[in-house]
């Protein structure tokens, strides 16, 4: 059986199609038996001793001349291998829409000629940023420096809930450095609303319930809050903006259309994130169990695989899904993306 390079594949004779392709899902077929490899199909039947060498090189020689990035991409490779997956490389002309990742993973049980995908994955090195905006619903594997795997499934997400309660009347509220205050507020604002904290402490004399600079800008922007000497959303965002910069012009982005869409954001800072969020508020008293942190960075963001890794490891600890709110300035919409641990 040979085995030559061609351009960017490995192409094999012999018995190659019945044996590699049809049996075991390797490759894409040419004229009779004959199929063309990826260099990292070609090194994973290097590797198992199914060939024998490329144009004289065994595995080893083979894969220490491979361009750079080879190695994380093999060493995913042979682990999806190891757990049962038949997968092609995420070529022009091998598989449908290979865009933006570099493995396409079929059911098991499943091949090339099936029609099914169950994961479309990306593969990067510890140390390589991944572009906010180039995350889409795929799996982004991460090989650190030891050679472990961590898989992160990521999906498209249009968070909302079921909390939608109005009021009739304005309530009155006053800027305290970076919140407002609203003295002798309605049960309903916090009760059934969730918005704010009520003062406490022991013997007080005053009902009072603080809000967070982006909760009263949300109200203020609805006619829901004002502030003494007709100061409004204007004021709030200005304040806003002086106490966080442009971070504040993102948190609010976000936290408006979550509250639009019927979901409720709290602070999620104990958390590491911008807020945790509420699908359904009955009543403040008995809140259920928040299911997403949010956190909210521009498009143009990039991560550190870490980072990402981080932010899934503490919300899965704390039983929560991560969100990111991806915000663009210039755009109308925010692209939401939540990530988690995925076990292939």
């Amino acid at each position: 059986m040979d085995a030559e390079v061609h351009g960017d594949e490995i192409r094999v004779g012999g018995d190659a199609r019945q044996r590699f392709h049809d049996a075991r899902g390797y490759g894409r077929p040419l004229e009779g038996n004959r199929i063309a490899l990826a260099p990292v199909e070609a090194a994973h039947l290097l590797y198992r001793g199914d060939l024998e060498t490329v144009e004289g090189m065994d595995f080893r020689s083979f894969i220490t001349t491979r361009p750079a990035g080879f190695g994380p991409r093999f060493l995913v490779y042979l682990d999806l291998r190891d757990r049962g997956f038949y997968l092609s490389p995420a070529r022009e002309g091998w598989v449908d829409d290979p865009e933006g990742v570099d493995l396409i993973v079929y059911p098991r049980g499943k091949g090339p000629g099936d029609g099914e995908v169950a994961h479309r994955v990306r593969v990067v090195g510890e140390r390589a940023d991944v572009a906010a905006r180039s995350l889409d619903d795929q799996v982004v594997a991460v090989v650190d420096e030891e050679g472990d795997l961590t898989y992160l499934a990521v999906s498209s997400v249009e968070p909302g809930g079921t909390t939608h309660v109005e009021w009739d009347e304005p309530v009155a509220g006053a800027l305290l450095d970076d919140r407002v205050v609203v003295w002798d507020p309605p049960s309903i604002l916090h009760d059934r609303a969730f918005y704010g904290k009520p003062l406490e402490g022991r013997a007080a004399a005053y009902e009072a319930l603080h809000l967070s600079l982006v909760e009263g800008a949300y109200l203020a922007a609805r006619g829901l809050l004002t502030l003494p000497d007709e100061g409004g959303v204007e004021t709030l965002v200005e304040h806003g903006r002086s106490v966080e910069g442009d971070r504040f012009d993102r948190r609010l982005r976000a936290y408006s259309a979550l509250r639009d869409r019927g979901a409720v954001p709290k602070t999620g800072f104990k958390f590491g994130a911008d807020f945790r969020v509420y699908r359904e508020v009955t009543s403040a008293d008995d809140l259920g169990h928040s299911e997403l942190l949010v956190r909210v960075v521009p498009a143009d963001t990039r991560f550190a695989p870490r980072d990402l890794a981080l932010d899934v490891r503490l919300a899965h600890g704390v039983r929560k899904r991560m969100v990111f709110a991806l915000d663009a300035a210039n755009e109308d919409t925010i692209r939401w993306r939540a990530v988690s641990r995925l076990t292939p």
